[in-house]
């Protein structure tokens, strides 16, 4: 939704009527995660994608006979990867898409929500996709962390037990389907709610102020991350050498970390890079990295010998070894780069492959589904 929120904004201030299509589910080797969304617009323009192509002209069609009857439809597409080719999902994967009319009359809170998530402010949006009563299906509810929930999916019971689900998905930044019992009983089944967190753009910390980190700030910010870079030398951290990034912070390293970790900047999305190269800066501040459960990635760029001496350096200091354990140094994929950006490269291929599980093999050279099974929350 958020790829497609600009377009979606325009016609919904116009007035207009749209057709929005939303993956909800995913199974085995489907090519777009729950939250892809694609617009049919007033004017039969089509806008994003639910499948990278694959049924799209399907769902297409959905969306203007949805429009037309008002009535939201859960559609399931994909077969076996044998007979893939006579449904249109040549991946073999299977989506659930659900698709809805949306305009100033059926979604209201579009605008509310809309300036939340431009502002980086996080919010959650819960919509009934699949319950025994129709009169269900469509139905929203708003939910902001310490604001009161705004709108019902149908009944008190059913917004209390999704409100605890969707702020608990919001804070770790996922979307999700969830199953409950018609009116929201948590071991029951028949109602289907799809969960869409729009959390602020996970954080890039980027220390060092070199050459690399501008190709590796670039790189951030082209993935979606909201890119810090931070060097304690005014004269190298300038917004003129890091365009890219989303602020330059002239301080200590590891003061910084601690400061923003206090501040409670820090969360599990939160990836970090040390690309200093100097002691007097990386082992302060990875001294307080490494000790920071929050963080999903700590990686050091350096050369074996400055690995080596790095790794004595942080025993010195107290450190243990599951605490070192944590650090990715070398830094990067081995990709045989040379230059600032297939360093980068490099670097944000470690990230990608330790966010999904991925092995960092060629795909050539590996068996099975090229991504891993990925299935709906219970």
């Amino acid at each position: 939704m958020r790829d497609v929120l600009s377009e979606l904004m325009e016609w919904w201030e116009a007035g207009e009527t749209v057709g929005v299509g939303t993956v909800v589910a995913t199974f085995q080797s489907a090519p777009r995660p729950a939250g892809a969304s694609m617009l049919v617009g007033p004017d039969g323009a089509a806008v994003g994608s639910v499948s990278g192509g694959c049924v799209e002209g399907a769902v297409y069609d959905l969306a203007e006979t949805v429009v037309s009857s008002g009535e939201p439809v859960l559609q399931r597409y994909g077969v076996s990867d044998d007979d893939a080719f006579a449904v249109g999902l040549t991946c073999g994967g299977i989506l659930d898409v659900f698709v809805e009319k949306v305009s100033r009359e059926t979604f209201p809170e579009l605008g509310d929500i809309a300036a939340d998530i431009e502002a980086g402010r996080p919010v959650a949006l819960a919509t009934v996709i699949e319950h025994p009563d129709p009169a269900w299906l469509g139905r929203r509810l708003v939910l902001r962390p310490d604001q009161p929930a705004t709108g019902s999916l149908g009944s008190p019971r059913a917004d209390d037990a999704v409100r605890d689900d969707a702020i608990g998905l919001l804070a770790a930044g996922h979307n999700a389907t969830l199953t409950y019992g018609p009116d929201g009983e948590r071991r029951g089944e028949g109602m289907r709610v799809f969960v869409w967190a729009f959390a602020p753009k996970p954080r890039l910390l980027v220390f060092g102020a070199i050459d690399f980190a501008a190709a590796v700030a670039r790189v951030g910010a082209f993935l979606g991350y909201h890119v810090t870079v931070c060097d304690a030398r005014p004269v190298f951290a300038t917004t003129s050498r890091f365009p890219d990034a989303d602020e330059v912070v002239v301080d200590w390293p590891h003061r910084y970390l601690k400061a923003e970790h206090e501040a409670g900047r820090i969360d599990p999305r939160t990836v970090l890079t040390v690309l200093t190269h100097d002691p007097k800066f990386d082992v302060p501040l990875l001294e307080v990295a490494l000790r920071l459960p929050e963080l999903a990635y700590v990686g050091a760029m350096g050369s074996r010998r400055t690995h080596d001496d790095r790794l004595a350096r942080l025993r010195e200091a107290g450190l243990t070894d599951d605490e070192i354990a944590r650090l990715s140094s070398p830094i990067g994929l081995d990709l045989g780069a040379r230059t600032p950006e297939e360093t980068a490269i490099s670097i944000a291929a470690e990230i990608i492959a330790g966010r999904w599980g991925g092995s960092g093999e060629r795909l050539a050279h590996t068996e099975g589904r090229i991504h891993g099974e990925t299935t709906p929350l219970a």
